[in-house]
């Protein structure tokens, strides 16, 4: 399964960048014929990336306190368009992201709420099969024939170990105390 999930992100990814190009293209056309927003939302952004991209290839180069030159007006532009297109591009993807983690978060809970609306019904049904062991039981106990009384115990005893078997501690300790009930019927009975 997670071979074949792979591919699918591979797919997911390439489709959102597709998506998310256009406008990504757009915004750096805006960015273009925009004064406004080229000065004020593209410049900044290149410069400092310059500023930081200059000192980080200074400071490797073992070169210090050297000042750096700013980008021309046209340089800028273009570098500031390409940042907030692939900025565009990153912040599409990543909320795609975010929207499928908290699908499968929905899923997940909706998985677990089905699982134990199961485990309950299941208790409910050990619960009625205990109500009718013990009626059963009864109905034991009123029978004179010790060798009929031996055969329902021993067939008592196969159904609580089924019962039991698949159950954790709690019917383990149901079974205990109904496997000792029939231990103590049988010897009132040989007492009569």
């Amino acid at each position: 399964m997670v071979v074949g999930a792979f591919p699918m992100a591979k797919l997911l990814y390439l489709g959102i960048r597709q998506v998310s190009k256009p406008l990504a293209n757009r915004i750096k056309e805006g960015a273009r014929r925009s004064e406004f927003f080229k000065n004020y939302v593209c410049l900044p952004p290149a410069q400092l990336y310059h500023w930081v991209e200059m000192r980080t290839k200074m400071r490797i180069m073992g070169f210090r306190g050297t000042a750096i030159k700013p980008l021309n007006e046209e340089a800028a532009a273009e570098l500031g368009a390409e940042l907030l297109g692939e900025a565009t591009i990153f912040i599409v993807g990543g909320g795609c992201l975010v929207l499928e983690y908290w699908r499968h978060q929905s899923q997940q809970r909706n998985k677990e709420e089905e699982q134990r609306a199961a485990w309950n019904s299941l208790l409910d049904e050990v619960g009625r099969l205990a109500l009718a062991l013990d009626a059963l039981q009864t109905q034991v106990q009123a029978l004179p024939s010790p060798s009929a009384l031996e055969e329902l115990q021993v067939q008592l005893q196969e159904v609580q170990a089924q019962l039991c078997a698949p159950d954790g501690p709690p019917s383990a300790q149901k079974s205990s105390a109904t496997r000792a009930a029939p231990s103590t019927q049988a010897e009132a009975m040989r007492e009569k």
